[in-house]
C-alpha cells in the first residue's frame, strides 16, 4: 500500500523574504486506535485480547515511571524510548537552567524491523481532489499543536 502525499504551498517566515516554496506533506488514510490495536495484536498473536490490552497498559505504564526517572528503554527489535528536551540557547553557561528549557518529549528511536520497513515502502502522490478531507496542518492526534509536516486526520 504505501505511503501517500499531496503538495503543499508553504511561506517560510525565516527571512525577510516570507518565501512561498511547495513541500510534499504525509497524507494520513487512517487512524487505528488502541482497541482496534489490542485486536490485531491478539489476532496475530493468538492471545486474548483482554490480556493483550493488560500487558499493553503495563507496558505504558512502565514506560511513564521509568521515563520520568529519565532511563532509555530498550524494547529489543522494536526499538528505543528515551527522555529529551528542547532549550533556548544561552551566551553563557551560567544563564542555561531549567527556565531555558522549553519542552521536555519522548524520543523514539526505530529498531530494525521498522528501519527496513522504512527503507522498502512505496510512496505515491494523491490526486488533488483527495486532499479536500484536510488542507490544514496538524499531528493527526485530536488536539495536536505540533506539525511535523503531516496532514490532519481525515476521520477527526
Amino acid at each position: 500500500m504505501g505511503l501517500k502525499y499531496v503538495v503543499k504551498k508553504r511561506v517560510f517566515g525565516f527571512d525577510k523574504t516570507k518565501t512561498e516554496k511547495y513541500v510534499a506533506q504525509h497524507f494520513i488514510t487512517n487512524t487505528m486506535n488502541f482497541k482496534q490495536l489490542c485486536n490485531e495484536v491478539s489476532k496475530l498473536g493468538l492471545i486474548p485480547e483482554g490480556t493483550v490490552k493488560h500487558v499493553l497498559d503495563g507496558m505504558i505504564d512502565a514506560l511513564v515511571i521509568n521515563l520520568n526517572k529519565g532511563i532509555s528503554i530498550q524494547l529489543g527489535d522494536f526499538g528505543c524510548f528515551r527522555p529529551g528536551i528542547n532549550c533556548k540557547s544561552q551566551d553563557t553557561a551560567e544563564a542555561v537552567d531549567a527556565s531555558t528549557i522549553q519542552r521536555v518529549k519522548i524520543i523514539f528511536t526505530p529498531g530494525y524491523k521498522f528501519k527496513e520497513m522504512l527503507r522498502e515502502i512505496s510512496i505515491q502522490k494523491l490526486e488533488e481532489d483527495a486532499d479536500s478531507s484536510g488542507t490544514g496542518s496538524g499531528s493527526g492526534e485530536e488536539g495536536g499543536s505540533d506539525n511535523d509536516g503531516e496532514s490532519p486526520d481525515p476521520i477527526v
